[in-house]
């Protein structure tokens, strides 16, 4: 096809004339190739293997080749632009496809000297190709070496072409450089400097007078007028750093510093700047100036915010252990005074945040920190440790009894009421104690402190711990404990024993009426109190697990039980709030029952207050979806803790049991009797069923009797026992089981009913 009217964008028409011209192109040149055979066309393609088997040996383009995937493409383009050098059609279209093909190479980092390289590679085997065409005559060797001269004449146009696309990317990316410079001096909030140094002479630019608040003319010719600004705690660092640079012993002169506004104030810049030598050995320094006040206000928040705790100002735990590096260091000192660490922990806190929500959590918290701050001593330290924990460092103490003071001065001021909107609280605390010896770690102090902290917490709360070594020695103990728990469902060493509920008055032969399914761990030859353990399975998470076996265990078991002849018995068991927090829960429960062949009627399922004050998203629905399979729902230990009356309304509640610390003394108190009656004519008036936990006398079972509260657990009636042996005390007859006395012994193991 001949030669188009109409040029591409990238060459002029009368330019690509005289390129054309140049190389002696003409139509018959086109004719030319289009008339190659077939088998020297195709000659390209094979070359087109080679070519990429020959370039991927060299790391640097076989990089930028990439996968197999993108080779194949490569070659598919090269094969249709070869096509297109055959076709001897050199329009617009084929010069802007080549020089766009060119600008790509150069952008994404193929060298010059490979396009270059691969035209050459390309000729000497088309050379070679056209060699070994063997002509038919005189006229077909002629026709064969001027249709290679017109291959010459495409390929170098074509390299024109693509060093010129080269080129002009390069310029391209140059000019744009240039624009972006020119650009960011135009918007740059830098001001610029020159200074002399052997005529010390000082050059400002306009925008470095104006950083602060000066004319040009207020700045000053040189170098001591720039220093009088600045801030005179920073002017040695400053000579300091210059010098360093001037000297050779740094490459550049880098440093930050405070320099005074007009207005007085101090602003943070960062100065930079390089020391050149000219021909003639004249020194000049150049650079530029930077305010940075507003990066350095930052930089100090974050510092702050780094160290010290958000919500109450207080240091935090990384500014704690500067605080105790320090106190290592004192120690260490001759004639050192002692030392001590108080850690704080505020008793029920969960429960103000659960019920009040954590605006008022975090208003108690803030309330706090400032009254344990009045608590201090100069000198002392305080911080919040994390959530509702605080610790106190004591410094310069006379004896330990000094620490003493300080923590019964904070429990004292802790005891007083806190306002938080319309709510008044009172909060207490639990407080460990322990002295920071010369010779100890912080961590260590921290550990005793934590240790003794526990023990305050175990004692019953509100009070100061002194640490001690037999403390260390139970918590490694515990510890153990907590680890073997853990364990214990893998190993098969949990057992079940099942208390008997019986219906009151007690009659001969009298059997059980229902069970509750108690929870036990032995351990070899000891049997492991739950007060122990179940906390561990409670904080651990592990308490689903255990819990979904007891629930299976006792359905099992109580079925037997039904089955062999005792058709009525219920089975309760006791929940964890864990349990209840799993979406599934009521689900899991009915596949139990399924499972056992356990009627819903036939489970009772016990929980505390607590539960109901801590509820999650999940209880109660749970509560409800259970409620509604027909299982029945007990709330343990009415009238112990902080539940309102509301939630016997609330919650899907069948049975209130009346704990053993309202029936111990009724007999002999009258205030005891009056709280058992409330709560029986309470539990009646709204259709509950009552059952009164340790019953360990007869006259306790006549009170009951005569309030009308007709079931009892408790050790006059049964103790926790194993399934074998409960099996033996349901056969017997129930007035020879009920010793004289009127009180039983404490069981060793386990919970008291």
């Amino acid at each position: 096809m001949p030669l188009q009217n109409r040029v591409g964008a990238v060459i002029g028409n009368d330019e690509l004339h005289t390129r054309l011209s140049f190389l002696d192109w003409s139509l018959a040149d086109t004719r030319q190739l289009q008339a190659l055979p077939e088998h020297l066309k195709d000659e390209a393609d094979v070359f087109v293997d080679e070519l990429y088997r020959r370039l991927v040996r060299y790391p640097e383009v076989a990089t930028i080749l990439g996968n197999q995937s993108t080779v194949q493409r490569l070659k598919q383009s090269q094969r249709g632009y070869y096509k297109r050098l055959f076709a001897g059609e050199i329009d617009s279209k084929y010069v802007e496809e080549r020089w766009r093909i060119g600008q790509v190479h150069e952008r994404v980092g193929v060298d010059l000297k490979w396009y270059l390289g691969g035209y050459r590679l390309f000729l000497a085997s088309m050379l070679q190709a056209f060699s070994a065409h063997k002509p038919a005559n005189a006229a077909d060797d002629q026709s064969r070496w001027a249709a290679y001269q017109s291959l010459l004449k495409v390929v170098f146009f074509d390299i024109a072409l693509a060093a010129e696309a080269y080129v002009g990317a390069q310029h391209a990316a140059l000019r744009a450089s240039k624009q972006r410079y020119a650009h960011a001096m135009r918007g740059a909030n830098d001001g610029l400097w020159d200074w002399n140094l052997d005529q010390d002479s000082l050059y400002v630019s306009e925008r470095w007078a104006q950083m602060l608040g000066l004319d040009l003319n207020d700045v000053g010719l040189r170098m001591q007028d720039w220093q009088a600004r600045i801030h005179p705690d920073d002017l040695f660092a400053f000579r300091s750093t210059l010098k360093t640079h001037i000297e050779g012993e740094a490459e550049f002169f880098v440093h930050e510093y405070r320099i005074r506004h007009r207005d007085g104030r101090y602003l943070w810049v960062l100065t930079r700047g390089v020391l050149e030598v000219s021909a003639s050995g004249t020194r000049r320094m150049a650079g530029s100036q930077t305010d940075i006040s507003n990066q350095r206000h930052i930089q100090a928040q974050l510092e702050y915010a780094a160290l010290h705790d958000p919500l109450t100002g207080l240091i935090n735990r990384n500014q704690l252990d500067n605080v105790a590096r320090q106190v290592s260091r004192e120690l260490a000192r001759p004639g050192s005074r002692a030392a001590a660490l108080l850690f704080i922990d505020l008793d029920r806190f969960k429960l103000i945040n659960d019920s009040l929500g954590h605006a008022v959590g975090d208003s108690v918290l803030v309330q706090v920190a400032r009254r344990l701050q009045r608590c201090l001593r100069t000198g002392d330290a305080l911080a919040r440790f994390g959530g509702d924990e605080f610790v106190m460092v004591l410094r310069d103490l006379a004896d330990m009894s000094d620490a003493e003071m300080v923590a019964q001065r904070v429990l004292i001021a802790l005891k007083e009421p806190l306002c938080c909107g319309e709510h008044t609280l009172v909060v207490n605390a639990s407080i460990g104690l322990a002295s920071i010896e010369p010779e100890q770690s912080f961590d260590e102090a921290m550990r005793a402190a934590d240790i003794a902290l526990y023990q305050a917490k175990a004692a019953g709360k509100g009070r100061v711990q002194h640490f001690n070594e037999a403390m260390l020695d139970q918590a490694h103990e515990r510890m153990q404990l907590e680890s073997s728990v853990l364990q214990a469902l893998q190993r098969n060493e949990f057992d079940i024993y099942y208390q008997p509920v019986h219906r009151l008055p007690l009659a001969d032969k009298a059997k059980p009426v229902g069970v509750e399914a108690l929870l036990r761990w032995r351990q070899g030859n000891r049997m492991i109190s739950p007060a122990a353990f179940i906390p561990v399975l409670e904080e651990s998470g592990e308490i689903v697990a255990v819990g979904y076996w007891v629930l299976q265990q006792a359905c099992r078991q109580v079925r037997h039980w039904q089955q062999s002849g005792a058709e009525e018995l219920k089975c309760s068991v006791n929940l964890s709030g864990l349990q209840l927090e799993q979406q599934d829960f009521a689900q899991q429960v009915q596949r139990v029952l399924t499972d056992t062949g356990l009627s819903p009627a036939s489970l009772v399922l016990e929980i505390t207050e607590s539960l109901l004050i801590d509820q999650s998203g999940s209880t109660l629905a749970n509560l409800r979806e259970l409620a509604q399979l027909g299982v029945r729902i007990a709330l343990d230990d009415f009238g112990t803790g902080f539940c309102s009356l509301g939630y016997l309304n609330r919650f899907p509640l069948h049975v209130l049991k009346l704990d053993r610390s309202f029936l111990n003394q009724a007999d002999q108190c009258s205030k005891q009797r009056a709280i058992c009656r409330a709560i029986i004519q309470l539990a009646r008036t709204l259709e509950m069923d009552v059952i009164a936990e340790g019953v360990e006398t007869r006259e306790q079972v006549d009170f009951l009797h005569q309030e009308r509260c007709y079931l009892g657990q408790g050790f006059l009636l049964g103790y926790p026992m194993p399934a074998a042996e409960f099996q033996q005390h349901f056969e017997q007859t129930l007035s020879t089981s009920i010793p004289a006395s009127s009180h039983m012994s404490a069981l060793p193991v386990g919970e008291e009913s």
